[in-house]
């Protein structure tokens, strides 16, 4: 009996497709062996919102690295405020940005001078930055506030930068089809101001070699998400109570998914076809690896204070951003972090040089017991934090166990602090 050709194509692509698919089984199983830590969130995952990510890595004879993951209540339609975590694609858009321009415009690079103008109502100036070097601004030292302790400012910068229209572009263009980035953070930007970026302008020394005007993006993003609608009330911008569920509608998202793949991508180039990379240099990858994985109390510029910003001030997932946290000298945290509504968000790579360990890690969970925003009143100390540091320490522990044919050349993660 010969087979029909379409349906043997159909029947391989099925099957290609099962193999394929995301583990649903091994992080609730691990979870599950330490009901003292987890049981609460496995009881209640959509009350804690928990989505949960981890990736193996396993590598060939060239040390080219190849992907399994697995997956914990994932669904990539379910809203989750993103919060800081946008930053990380606004590091590499704005480096993107930058390798793009300088083919054309004389001596431009991160480190250049950049200074911000203001044009529409609301819009702030940025002349000088005391935390630097050379007391100025630039790209370059935005993203190491930005990696370091997630300043809220140096994103917008980045934001206004690029715009808004071609943040959303660049995350199509790199197929991040579940997120969308709309706007600055912490200043109540929304709406009209939030489509109206600054005047830019980049100086080499003292002499100005770029002029971007103002930009305006007409363009809305939607995104099919349930889940945006949440609690019972919230505080309003005068801090009154109003007795309505609170909208999330029309606010930045980034999937976990997205936030993952783009981890993956920028940590593992190479594991892409070149016209997949992001367009970024070298010195862009030392620059973005170095600070996603230093911490605050390892930096000079900018320098922080250890009360404020302790070292595991943005290492969620592991330490679970215990202010006396032992820091392991052989692991290393490349990630971007988020903090608001009462969600923590934490995007990882981790890695143990010692016992030749490496493992990607997305997380998110949310504790909102009185169903009030906005008020500050969020679980994130006996919740939040808990949980982060929980379930990455169980996914090293397991990862610890995990046979490997090749062990991991991991040279290029050892970096100077």
């Amino acid at each position: 009996m010969k087979t029909n050709i379409p349906t043997l194509l159909i029947l391989i692509l099925s099957l290609n497709t099962m193999a394929q698919q995301t583990d649903t089984i091994l992080i609730e199983q691990l979870m599950q062996k330490n009901p003292e830590l987890f049981s609460n969130i496995l009881n209640h995952p959509q009350k804690n919102q928990v989505q949960l990510l981890y990736t193996q890595v396993n590598r060939n004879n060239k040390n080219i690295p190849s992907f399994k993951t697995y997956s914990y209540n994932l669904d990539n339609h379910r809203y989750f405020y993103p919060a800081s975590t946008v930053k990380l694609a606004a590091v590499i858009f704005a480096l993107e940005k930058i390798n793009e321009l300088k083919l054309s415009v004389k001596d431009l690079s991160s480190k250049s001078t950049m200074i911000t103008d203001s044009a529409y109502a609301g819009q702030t100036k940025v002349l000088k930055d005391s935390s630097s070097a050379d007391g100025l601004p630039s790209v370059a030292h935005y993203i190491k506030k930005i990696l370091l302790t997630s300043d809220n400012d140096a994103f917008n910068r980045l934001f206004e930068f690029i715009g808004r229209a071609e943040i959303n572009a660049r995350l199509k263009k790199h197929g991040f089809n579940d997120s969308r980035i709309l706007n600055r953070l912490a200043i109540g930007d929304s709406g009209e101001p939030a489509k109206h970026t600054n005047p830019i302008q980049f100086y080499h020394q003292d002499k100005l070699i770029y002029s971007q005007p103002e930009q305006y993006d007409p363009k809305e993003y939607p995104l099919q998400l349930t889940n945006t609608i949440m609690g019972k009330g919230y505080l309003d911008s005068a801090e009154r109570l109003v007795n309505k569920p609170f909208s999330l509608e029309n606010k930045n998202a980034f999937s976990i998914s997205d936030q993952q793949a783009m981890m993956r991508k920028l940590i593992s180039p190479e594991a892409f076809p070149e016209q997949e990379r992001f367009n970024l240099s070298p010195e862009d990858y030392k620059l973005i690896y170095t600070h996603m994985s230093k911490l605050p109390t390892e930096s000079i510029y900018p320098s922080y204070n250890a009360t404020e910003f302790w070292p595991a001030y943005a290492k969620m997932l592991y330490y679970g951003r215990e202010k006396d946290a032992v820091i392991e000298p052989n692991i290393r945290i490349f990630n971007k972090y988020g903090d608001s509504y009462g969600f923590i968000i934490d995007n990882a790579y981790i890695v143990d040089f010692k016992n030749k360990v490496e493992f990607f890690l997305t997380a998110v969970v949310q504790s909102n017991d009185d169903g009030i925003y906005n008020d500050n009143k969020y679980e994130y100390e006996t919740v939040c934090y808990p949980f982060m540091g929980n379930i990455g320490r169980i996914i090293y522990q397991y990862e610890l166990e995990r046979k490997r044919d090749k062990m991991p050349d991991l040279s290029k993660f050892r970096l100077a602090y």
